[in-house]
């Protein structure tokens, strides 16, 4: 492997959310009963024409902008001509030397901690084809049936540069792609309904040769997990066939998850082979820079800057950051919370920590938690202000999810009461000091951090009951005295 240098790219297909079809007034809607969202349009009878959804060009600038590509004032559909049983027209609209927009660029965290910028080619709208069925059905022993419904289904085509070098690399960028495409709300990115769909190109060279290598596209990824499980097989597989004397084939190959490896499918087509022209019943799309400029006024502020930002506002670390940023709604919850809060930073901990964490045991998602937001704040300023102790805290949130209510109903009626008695405080104390002579020692040699377990084996005999900041008081005292 240390021999060769793969060279990846990716394929990304994104179904757009909008009402309706791409050039006809159909529901765009995944689960309908087949062949029933369907029209003259879809089924390309005779005399039917395209009518361009202007939604759909709303979305695909918008992602544009947020994948940083140039927007071009004027670009072109065209016929992509193949024969396929799901493909009613024999052709495909879409647009080939003159797309909406180019030139763009994601940057992505490498293996040695910096960010890499991966180019994007392009991003071009086009129409779906419909779905072939092989199984599930009675009679699928015989034959092949079509459900049309997902003719015309807008799409847009996000084509990388080949500028990756790892699974890990392409698992990264698709991972920000779908995470900025749900920020801008154009997609929802389901790849089980095929909203998000990915072929990889893969080929590998020797270290240092100027030429890449013969590459070969894998399909049939349906996952993040499988994009990177078959890129490194694939690149096992063709270091193997160079190894041995063999030449790479350039062709179409599907990944097969059960068998954890790629099958041929058929050799690779050239983009000649499809007849590209010009659709001759749409006009040019014309972008104008009045229209541009608003949508890219319109642009939510993206996951990255949206990261940078909370990480100097609110004082999170970097992975806190990530997973309160997963989602736009999420992190709209949390900001939302955390500007009521007198410590924003003491909320994020107990929510991916505490609430989070008792979440994920329960196999619950955030939606479903017992404790909402502004229970989270009021025990963070229960927390920070010195009211209630950890312990405390923790046995609270377990009677919120045990009877499944919120924080302020479950404090109310629980209110645990706090030891602020100082002689009470000082008598556990100077228990723990006489039966921790060997840590008293250390402390006193410089070792200043067991301070905090002092204060634990305190809180641990008053049953989390001392008041914390007065506790941590009287033990400096106590071991300083």
């Amino acid at each position: 492997m240390a021999k060769y240098e793969p060279v990846i790219g990716l394929e990304v297909h994104v179904q757009l959310l909008t009402a309706s079809k791409a050039f006809c007034g159909c529901a765009n809607r995944f689960g309908a009963a087949p062949n029933t969202n369907v029209c003259p349009v879809c089924l390309a009878l005779p005399g039917a024409l395209p009518v361009l959804n202007a939604q759909a060009v709303d979305y695909a600038v918008r992602a544009s902008l947020a994948i940083n590509c140039e927007v071009r004032e004027r670009s072109i559909f065209a016929r992509k001509n193949y024969f396929y049983p799901d493909l009613p027209k024999g052709y495909q609209i879409s647009q080939y030397d003159k797309p909406i927009a180019e030139h763009g660029w994601i940057d992505v965290p490498a293996a040695d901690g910096s960010m890499k910028r991966l180019g994007i080619t392009r991003l071009h709208m086009e129409e779906d084809a419909g779905k072939s069925i092989h199984d599930g059905l009675v009679d699928s022993g015989k034959y092949t049936s079509l459900d049309l419904n997902r003719c015309g289904t807008p799409l847009v085509e996000i084509v990388s540069e080949p500028d990756m070098r790892t699974a890990d690399e392409a698992y990264e960028y698709l991972t920000r792609l779908k995470e900025i495409l749900l920020y801008t709300g154009v997609s929802d990115c389901n790849m089980e309904e095929g909203s998000l769909r990915c072929d990889a190109n893969v080929s590998v060279r020797l270290k240092g040769a100027p030429k890449f290598g013969t590459k070969a596209e894998v399909k049939n990824l349906n996952s993040f997990r499988h994009v990177r499980l078959a890129i490194d097989y694939e690149i096992e597989r063709q270091i193997d066939v160079v190894e041995s004397g063999g030449t790479v084939k350039q062709e179409s190959r599907l990944w097969n998850a059960a068998e954890g490896r790629t099958y041929s499918m058929r050799s690779k087509e050239q983009a000649h082979d499809y007849r590209y022209f010009p659709e001759p019943d749409l006009p040019p799309l014309i972008v104008t820079p009045e229209f541009l400029e608003r949508k890219r006024a319109e642009l939510p502020e993206l996951p990255e800057a949206r990261r940078a930002r909370m990480i100097a506002e609110y004082e999170l670390n970097p992975k806190d950051s990530f997973t309160l940023t997963a989602t736009r709604e999420f992190a709209d919850r949390f900001e939302a919370a955390a500007r009521t809060a007198r410590n924003p930073r003491r909320v994020a901990n107990l929510l991916l920590s505490e609430v989070g964490g008792r979440l994920k045991a329960l196999g619950l998602e955030q939606e479903q938690s017992p404790v909402s937001m502004a229970g989270i704040v009021q025990a963070a300023d229960l927390l920070d202000d010195g009211t209630i102790s950890s312990r405390q805290l923790k046995d609270l949130f377990d009677i919120c999810f045990e009877k499944s209510e919120d924080f302020a109903a479950v404090y109310e009626r629980e209110k645990p009461e706090q030891i602020t008695d100082t002689s009470a405080i000082e008598k556990m104390i100077d228990e723990v000091i006489a039966a921790n002579p060997k840590q008293v020692e250390q402390y006193k040699a410089g070792k200043t951090t067991l301070a905090g377990f002092f204060v634990g084996q305190v809180m641990r005999a008053s049953k989390g009951q001392a008041n914390p900041a007065l506790l941590n008081e009287l033990v400096a005292k106590k071991l300083n005295g």
